[in-house]
């Protein structure tokens, strides 16, 4: 291997080094001393919880770990959104799970929580899979309370979601673990099934301290709304148990009698690894976010035997289009090229950029992918589309707006991968968050903005000196440059995976190597679900 593939490799792993220390800190939640107090109290942790009920803790997709990272800082933090959620097997059925972790503010809900419960709702209703709550929260973190409770995609469209969950047939499990507190007692009575377990769960609409200022009435919280109360004499809960375990066990008695979905027919043959080795992605990928590259090298360590069939090989070469297989499934790619690439007419494109005829050629790949019930994967590495006169007088808009109109809509499933640059209208065109990828998950070296940090920190910085002269104050190369730095330390933050992570613009950051686990996955759960007829509406030609 070459010197560069050498350098690319060390500063990759130096990057997962990162992403292994990261994610194994979030995973302690509120920490040591607060999982200990769990288990004094006979309960096991929101993630013990999850390992004793899957078939496999290993098969676990984890969707939204560094939800929160670095955010609410002035109240202690909140890791992973102080809930875990994902997808996995219970007694051979695949399900969502959604975990509170008491050991965050004893499970309050920041609106970072909200929004990850109902993106955990979301691929549930999507993929129409079975889904668990494991419930074990305080209720609404009240000082935050008018950013979690009164508008649309805020606390109380979980009820909503609930509701129309269990009018689609999805079935919903709930397992009262601890305190289920206010609005949140409807979560687990909305669900099919109710348990709860003894002593240690909770359910009321106001507690023992609230009782007393509102009506006057003395009473303690087990007497209120324990186990004993609600299993034998406001029937609210459907039975109790012992322990988490003998709860637990329940919900798999549960799953091992669910019957089968209707499935969605996506195309599966006996799974093969790539023939070449995919560890040579970390070599292979540049971290240095301008360096080339030839993005079917990635493809090739991605497909089951390193097979892939190119769709229009020889015209809009800046995007790869073809079929191949991952882990069986067949599905199909469409990555944007990063090398420097020559039209026939000997014109160069430059990598990572969307001309005319490559967003032409992704469009009629999107609706052929569609047509046949084939499963769509992007893979981001994209600067945006190309600009300037000759592009406008080319319908670069017209092109692009084709594109975005047949990936936007699409009925078969969509995944999505940010590989390295997501900047601008080629974050959208390639299906970005706002165009309902099933999963979007982003690689240590991904970076995502309206436009690279460059750009944006000259532009910015253009603006901030014009504003000054225009209120008649001198601007100094040394002012210049103290603003540049500002402005360049607060945009690169943004552009960082984990900054995308915390905010649930991706459902996580990931080990390239975790990329066909993920893909396989994604499909599977989506198989559950039929797709609708495929209408591509008004194509601008």
């Amino acid at each position: 291997m070459d010197i560069a593939f050498n350098k690319n490799e060390d500063q990759y792993k130096k990057l997962l080094y990162q992403l292994s220390e990261s994610a194994k800190r979030v995973k302690l939640g509120g920490g040591e001393k607060r999982i200990a107090a769990q288990h004094e109290k006979g309960k096991l942790s929101a993630r013990e919880r999850i390992d004793y009920l899957l078939d496999d803790p290993n098969d676990f997709l984890e969707i939204g770990l560094f939800a929160g990272e670095g955010m609410y800082e002035e109240q202690g933090g909140c890791p992973s959104g102080g809930v875990v959620t994902g997808i996995g097997y219970v007694q051979g059925r695949q399900c969502v799970v959604v975990a509170n972790d008491a050991t965050v503010k004893a499970g309050a809900w920041f609106p970072i929580t909200a929004k990850k419960n109902l993106r955990a709702q979301e691929v549930a209703m999507e993929n129409h899979l079975p889904i668990i709550y494991l419930v074990d929260s305080a209720g609404v973190f009240l000082p935050m309370q008018d950013e979690i409770f009164p508008d649309k995609e805020h606390f109380g469209r979980q009820f909503r979601n609930n509701a129309k969950m269990s009018a689609m047939g999805i079935v919903q499990i709930a397992a009262i673990m601890g305190s289920c507190v206010a609005g949140g007692a409807y979560l687990p009575i909305m669900s099919d099934e109710a348990m709860i377990v003894d002593k240690t769960g909770s359910i009321f609409l106001a507690g023992s301290y609230l009782v007393k200022a509102a009506i006057g009435e003395n009473i303690d919280n087990e007497t209120l709304g324990g186990a004993t109360t609600h299993c034998e004499i406001s029937g609210v809960t459907d039975n109790k148990f012992d322990s988490d375990e003998d709860c637990l066990d329940a919900i798999k008695r549960i799953f091992d009698k669910i019957g089968a979905s209707e499935k969605a027919g996506f195309d599966r043959v006996k799974a093969a690894e790539p023939k070449l080795d995919q560890k040579e992605i970390y070599g292979l990928f540049p971290t240095d976010r301008v360096k080339p590259y030839n993005m079917l090298d990635i493809i090739l360590r991605l497909v089951d035997h390193s097979e892939f069939d190119e769709y229009k090989k020889d015209y809009g070469k800046s995007l790869i289009c073809g079929h191949g297989r991952i882990d069986g499934w067949a599905v199909g790619i469409v990555a944007n090229q990063r090398e420097m690439v020559k039209t026939k007419k000997g014109e160069m494109q430059m990598g990572g950029v969307i001309y005319s005829d490559s967003a032409d050629k992704a469009a009629r790949f999107i609706m052929n992918c569609n047509q046949r019930k084939i499963p769509l994967v992007f893979l981001h590495d994209v600067s945006g589309f190309m600009v300037g006169s000759k592009a406008e007088h080319g319908g670069i808009i017209k092109d692009g707006a084709k594109m975005v109109n047949a990936m936007a809509n699409s009925v078969v499933p969509k995944f999505t991968f940010i590989l390295g640059n997501s900047y601008g209208a080629g974050n959208y065109a390639m299906c970005g968050k706002a165009y309902d990828p099933r999963l979007i998950y982003a690689w240590p070296t991904a970076q995502m903005a309206v436009m690279s940090g460059a750009a944006a920190s000259n532009t910015l910085l253009q603006i901030k000196v014009a504003s000054l002269k225009a209120k008649g104050e001198e601007v100094t190369n040394e002012v210049k440059e103290a603003f540049l730095k500002e402005i360049t330390d607060r945009y690169t933050e943004q552009l960082s995976p984990y900054y995308a992570a915390s905010r649930l613009w991706v459902d996580g950051v990931v080990d390239p190597l975790q990329t066909r686990r993920i893909i396989s996955t994604g499909i599977e759960a989506a198989n559950h679900a039929p797709v609708d007829k495929f209408n591509v509406g008004v194509i601008q030609t």
